[in-house]
């Protein structure tokens, strides 16, 4: 019993992308891993350095330090892990299209759904339904207001 429950553990963990394939394996994303910390330390050293200090304090510097902002990388980086999560989540069908009957049944659910609210905005709104709250509260239509005609009778309460 125990294996079986590790065995569908596993299946479910197996399925999901893993966030350090989006974050380390591209080429790109080595690339600019490696960068970050050759960049900052440039920066340090600009410091102790006169020759990097103007390159270091110039416009261009100013965008490439929130190029090389480890945030940024991770947020430009997780964005195929959250897209690949997303998916995961949503699921596509299994890559086959509704049959007739399925997307005739579809339809139906959503008309039916359509009309069940159309229905209750409709109750909402209509001050002789008692569901529409305060129009009917105050509705001389509504027998427990003291104004209560009887449509009748033509008579007060």
């Amino acid at each position: 019993m125990v294996a079986a429950i590790d065995e569908h553990q596993t299946e479910s963990v197996a399925g999901e992308p893993k966030l350090s394939a989006w974050l380390w394996r591209p080429w790109y994303a080595k690339l600019w891993w490696v960068t970050i910390p050759v960049w900052w330390l440039g920066m340090a050293a600009s410091t102790r350095a006169d020759f990097l200090e103007p390159f270091y304090r110039g416009a261009l510097a100013g965008y490439l330090n929130v190029l090389f902002f480890p945030m940024t990388a991770l947020m430009v980086l997780g964005v195929g892990y959250v897209r690949e999560r997303l998916d995961n989540f949503v699921g596509q069908g299994e890559g086959r299209p509704l049959s007739d009957e399925e997307a005739e049944t579809e339809r139906q659910r959503v008309w039916e759904e359509h009309e069940r609210m159309v229905k209750r905005s409709r109750a909402f709104a209509d001050p002789s339904d008692p569901r529409s709250g305060p129009f009917w509260i105050g509705n001389p239509l509504n027998p427990l207001n003291p104004g209560y005609v009887d449509p009748h009778t033509g008579k007060h309460r």
